[in-house]
């Protein structure tokens, strides 16, 4: 089947609210923004591929733009390759397939990490030492599951013992029998938000919020209902409890997707009265609650804050806790988790042999000799972090005084409001200098939040100093920035 009949399209009106504030402050050059604008959203997967675009008429009307305006547009992104058209039925995305190097270069190859400053993904290389001895010690574990069949739909009992324990540390209660491991973090989210919702349902999320996530719950055919953050002095943002409570009491959402710790992207953290007063919120109106703890161990300031669940949602089902190997040890090891009630665990079982038959049995146990060392591993990791940090602050200030930088007190990133609405077209000129953002309506709903951006503090100083310079001669340049993007299109973690 061609993938261009399989029916996904975008209403004129849709694709308006998606395009966002794209137009250039001059006003001229229409065109070629729209153009840009089109294009980055193919790229970085906020127009999904195969999607039917609106007709050049319908478009024009709905942006208010003349007609040519649009067909200038869409012949340059044809000839680009990023739409396909038929003649008499219309024009859909596709993947650039004669973009330099797409075939060869990946952002997470060698080759690319020395070429390319990636700014897309908040994540950490691996702590080497620390993973050789675990991986090695892993193949000497894996002698005693060889004589299995290999399948484990719940997790290795290694992995999901040591899962426990650390919740049990940090102030949480748990049995491994509460603990489903999954293929990464993703994935768990994925998971619990098939197993709550149902197309068509609704799904509480914060705004911004993760755009993976966001993801999910597109691709379950459900709805996202979006809470924004309130104001905080440090930048973060804050969670506006009052609001999220009438939300849910008005649109009854089947789940709330909630980051508490160093909320991607903006890195705020849930004080333990606001983790109280959502658990309270949970049993009182039966919503369940699926709370992300992905970044949960990067504290670089102050104290740690106990789970969610741990504030009298110990053995309910209605808090889901996720966590994951990828932040604080590597992304590579693609091993996440979902905590809930064993009842629970269960059901998520039940309804993952429809999709996988469990993860891979080597890096469940790298992750397991992990976890043994999971203090020592984070706490190496957080002078590095806390200085890189202030160091990426205290470059924003010099470089681009009128923007403002969060300071959150942990995490990878900063959540960074800029003094236009440019953020996806500082996306589209940097990634010419081979700088890779994730602009800021990525993190939102129908084009919210041109006037950030988020920017991770895990690159080594010397290439963020040297991505911080590209980044500063594309804000400078960028009236006169050529509409061509020549980069392939990459996920944000």
């Amino acid at each position: 089947m061609d993938p261009d009949d399989v029916g996904r399209r975008i209403g004129a009106r849709s694709f308006a609210r998606l395009l966002g504030d794209w137009r250039p402050p001059d006003g001229r050059r229409l065109a070629g923004a729209l153009t840009d604008r089109i294009r980055l959203l193919v790229l970085d997967g906020r127009l999904p591929l195969h999607t039917r675009v609106p007709a050049e008429r319908e478009l024009a009307t709905a942006l208010a733009v003349s007609r040519t305006t649009v067909a200038t547009s869409y012949d340059a992104l044809r000839d680009a390759g990023v739409l396909r058209s038929r003649r008499g039925a219309g024009s859909w995305t596709r993947l650039p397939a004669d973009v330099p190097g797409t075939e060869t270069l990946s952002p997470f190859s060698p080759q690319s990490d020395r070429s390319l400053f990636d700014l897309a993904h908040a994540a950490l290389p691996a702590p080497s030492e620390h993973l050789r001895a675990a991986a090695a010690a892993a193949v000497h574990d894996l002698d005693a599951y060889l004589g299995g069949h290999g399948y484990d739909l719940v997790g290795l009992p290694a992995l999901r013992s040591a899962i426990a324990e650390r919740f049990t540390t940090r102030g949480l209660p748990t049995n491994p029998d509460q603990i489903l491991v999954t293929a990464g973090g993703q994935h768990a989210i994925s998971l619990a938000i098939t197993a709550l919702a149902a197309p068509g349902d609704r799904v509480l999320v914060e705004h911004p919020t993760y755009p993976n996530a966001l993801d999910a719950v597109a691709t379950r055919g459900a709805r996202a209902v979006p809470v924004p953050m309130g104001p905080h002095p440090d930048g973060t943002g804050t969670w506006d409890l009052d609001l999220l409570t009438s939300v849910v009491r008005d649109v009854a959402p089947r789940l709330a997707y909630i980051v508490p710790d160093f909320q991607n992207p903006t890195g705020a953290l849930l004080d333990p009265s606001g983790r109280e007063r959502l658990v309270d919120l949970a049993r009182r109106t039966g919503t369940p609650l699926l709370i992300d703890e992905t970044l949960a161990e990067l504290t670089l300031d102050g104290p740690s804050v106990a789970p969610v669940a741990s504030f009298g949602a110990a053995d309910s089902p209605l808090v889901l806790t996720i966590g994951s190997a990828s932040k604080v040890f590597w992304g590579g090891l693609r091993v996440g988790w979902i905590r809930a009630s064993a009842p629970m665990v269960r059901r998520l079982a039940a309804l993952r042999a429809s999709v996988d038959l469990g993860g891979p049995i080597l890096e469940q146990l790298v992750v397991a000799r992990l976890l043994a060392d999971v203090e020592a591993i984070a706490g190496a990791r957080r002078p590095a972090l806390a200085a890189g940090r202030d160091h990426l602050i205290e470059k924003l200030t010099g470089a681009f005084p009128r923007w403002r930088p969060s300071h959150p007190r942990g995490g990878l990133c900063l959540w960074v409001e800029l003094d236009e609405a440019a953020s996806s077209r500082l996306t589209v000129a940097a990634r010419r200098s081979d700088v890779l953002l994730a602009a800021g309506p990525r993190f939102g709903l129908d084009g919210a939040f041109e006037r950030h951006l988020r920017l991770p503090y895990t690159l080594r100083r010397d290439r963020m100093d040297t991505a911080l310079d590209l980044l500063a001669s594309a804000w400078r340049g960028l009236d006169h920035a050529a509409p061509a993007v020549d980069a392939e299109p990459i996920a944000v973690a």
